[in-house]
């Protein structure tokens, strides 16, 4: 098998961890070729100019060569300022990270999701848009996986939505009329789903019913595992300690176990 080699692909750092003396494992999202696994050798060392651009949040420009699953990094320059993501708002941006990690495989383009990754990080330096961006960049994510809601739409009947009525949204189905005595699914407005399809979101409970709509969806594909930045954010929450602007996010969960 011939040795591949890209050079100066747009990407971001989801993850990184030490690898031997002096080297680091990397799983990065990139614009052409999804999500990389990659070795990046000799950069922990203090001659190392490398090694400070391997932060998440950061657009890089990334080259490398190998074969298989894991291969070597031979180039890195930044492609613009790091985000500005600080304090709580931190977590979101790991968030957003893990869900890449644990939904993507390896290898597979999705060219529109980096633009509105690189989209919703920009977003993210604005407390005020935080939840908004992330309701947007997980409607967009289920539609690149091939789940994508149904949003204009009743499933059963077709019929267009009306935003004063109130619908059942039945996951990997869609929306249908709401009865009040026999609920199933997830009880939403419809003017909260033609909100998430205009991606407007600009009232509480919009935002507040498309979190519970697209959370539930999401728990479909990532399975019985829980979200270590969910659970760190709540550990934060009950010590009101707020994790350091720059940090790397050691506690997401391995490359070794995610697929």
């Amino acid at each position: 098998m011939s040795v591949s080699r890209v050079s100066l692909q747009a990407a971001y750092v989801l993850h990184h961890r030490p690898y031997r003396d002096t080297s680091v494992l990397l799983e990065v999202f990139t614009r052409d070729h999804g999500r990389v696994g990659l070795v990046a050798k000799g950069v922990r060392t203090s001659k190392s100019r490398t090694q400070g651009l391997l932060h998440p949040f950061r657009p890089l420009l990334i080259s490398w060569a190998g074969r298989g699953e894991l291969v070597t990094l031979t180039s890195c320059e930044g492609a613009g300022p790091a985000g500005q993501i600080g304090g709580r708002l931190l977590m979101s941006g790991f968030y957003v990270n893990e869900l890449l990690l644990r939904l993507l495989h390896r290898h597979d383009a999705h060219p529109a999701l980096f633009e509105h990754y690189a989209a919703t990080l920009l977003a993210l330096e604005d407390s005020m848009q935080e939840q908004r961006a992330l309701r947007i960049f997980e409607k967009h994510l289920l539609h690149e996986l091939g789940y994508a809601l149904m949003l204009n739409h009743q499933a059963d009947t077709g019929e267009p939505l009306a935003p004063e009525r109130i619908y059942s949204y039945q996951l990997e189905q869609g929306p249908r009329c709401y009865d009040e005595f026999r609920p199933q699914g997830i009880r939403v407005h419809g003017a909260s789903l033609l909100s998430l399809a205009s991606e407007e979101l600009c009232d509480p409970e919009s935002l507040r019913e498309t979190k519970h709509l697209l959370r539930a969806s999401l728990s479909l594909y990532l399975g019985d595992k829980p979200l270590q930045s969910r659970k760190l954010l709540s550990e934060l929450r009950k010590t009101q300690i707020q994790p350091q602007s720059g940090s790397i996010n050691p506690y997401l969960a391995s490359p070794d176990n995610i697929q």
